[in-house]
């Protein structure tokens, strides 16, 4: 069909029409004003990770031997500014989360061109065109870099790593506002464009080695988020609906199309030395081609609490429950397993993950940490670490360990 083909097309002409118009904008301004590159900026980190597991396979083989090495974070940004008003800015990221050495392949995190149309004292308007990262709960568009997590794996229950790539970037227009109030500063984002459709959300599909293209469609997302008193609350509530296709290559066959609109509202109480956060998500998805009341339309339930205590300067714990729920119609996954036949466990549909975890900062450009995750369920759990859900356990523990440096 030409419906891939036509979104390559897209994208790519998306990005070298970012691309020209920030190589026109940088000669304009700097025939004019040699001083532009007194703003270039270039910031890197590096991370990697131990995972060891007792039972089931996170990130590679985790659960054999010495555990497994096979997370591995790598990222270079650059930013610029042409103009006071007009700030260029890329990042590219490099990243292996098991699976095999290639997908470690350098790609464009985001690239944009963020040019603020209005700004004072009070308010701030601006657009950004090109590869933008979406907000989506407290944590997403900066969740690739270590030293702002808190904690070496976000909440699985919201910030998906086995199907990542739908939620992490979008590529077209997003328009931001800031309004600063005496109380506090509100912040809203909208945006729209190309949501991405990796091989990992291909893998949940169990679409692996199916002939066919999965394609990206038409998608949005917003957020509005209120800051009060200097950040010791914030509450912001994210919305999205991000689709796409598989376009089999028989004809025989159906497309299916997959629909996306979860919502998150996300509360953050902050102290000096310790935070209290908790976010909770609805996750309604529809997969069209599929008979399967169980799987083709279904409301999901996330929701974690997290507290986190800083010590001694450069310490820090955390203690966090986190609950997932593939659907909230059969919460014990039941239902699903009789609707397979006995062939897919109940428990491959929810998980409730207790986490402690401890980060050491010895230096502002250095970052130890390390973490252990008692789990019951496997909801989570990535599909392409464990090809035969029927082999998975039910409850399982695993360790993480984790370098990171910055620059």
């Amino acid at each position: 069909m030409t419906v891939s083909k036509s979104f390559r097309w897209i994208e790519h002409r998306l990005l070298a029409i970012a691309t020209g118009a920030l190589a026109l904008v940088f000669s304009a301004q700097s025939q004019s004003d040699n001083s532009v590159l007194d703003t270039l900026q270039v910031h890197g980190f590096l991370s990697q990770a131990l995972i060891i597991t007792d039972e089931n396979d996170f990130f590679g083989p985790s659960s054999e031997g010495a555990g497994s090495f096979e997370y591995t974070e790598l990222g270079l940004n650059a930013s610029l500014r042409p103009h006071h008003d007009v700030l260029i800015a890329a990042q590219v990221l490099s990243r292996r989360a098991g699976g095999s050495s290639s997908d470690a392949t350098p790609k464009l995190d985001y690239g944009l061109i963020d040019y603020q149309l209005s700004s004072d004292q009070q308010r701030t308007f601006g657009v950004q065109i090109g590869r933008f990262k979406n907000p989506f709960g407290f944590y997403n568009q900066t969740r690739d870099v270590a030293f702002t997590r808190p904690s070496i794996l976000l909440p699985q229950s919201i910030y998906f790593d086995r199907t990542r790539s739908l939620g992490l970037s979008g590529d077209g227009i997003s328009l931001y506002h800031e309004e600063r109030l005496a109380s506090g500063m509100l912040r809203t984002q909208l945006g729209i464009g190309q949501a991405q459709a990796g091989a990992d959300l291909q893998s949940a599909l169990r679409l692996e080695g199916v002939p066919g293209t999965l394609v990206p469609r038409q998608s949005a997302i917003g957020q509005i988020r209120y800051e009060h008193d200097g950040g010791r609350i914030i509450a912001a509530f994210s919305a999205a609906e991000a689709k796409a296709e598989f376009d089999f290559s028989t004809e025989q066959q159906t497309d299916l199309t997959f629909r996306f609109r979860p919502v998150v509202m996300s509360l953050q109480y902050n102290e000096e030395h310790w935070s209290l956060t908790s976010e909770f998500a609805l996750r309604p998805t529809k997969l069209g081609g599929v008979e399967n009341s169980w799987v083709n339309d279904v409301t999901g339930e996330s929701w974690y609490v997290q507290y986190a205590r800083r010590f001694a300067d450069d310490w820090q714990w955390l203690v966090r429950y986190d609950s997932l729920i593939s659907n909230r119609a059969d919460r014990s996954g039941k239902s699903f397993e009789e609707s397979t036949g006995g062939a897919v466990p109940a428990h491959t549909q929810f998980a409730e993950d207790i986490t402690l975890g401890l980060q050491w900062t010895p230096h502002p450009r250095v970052l130890l940490a390390g973490e252990y995750h008692h789990i019951d369920g496997t909801g989570w759990l990535p599909v392409r670490d464990n090809q035969d859900s029927a082999q998975t356990s039910r409850r399982w523990n695993m360790w993480l360990f984790q370098l990171s440096l910055r620059f």
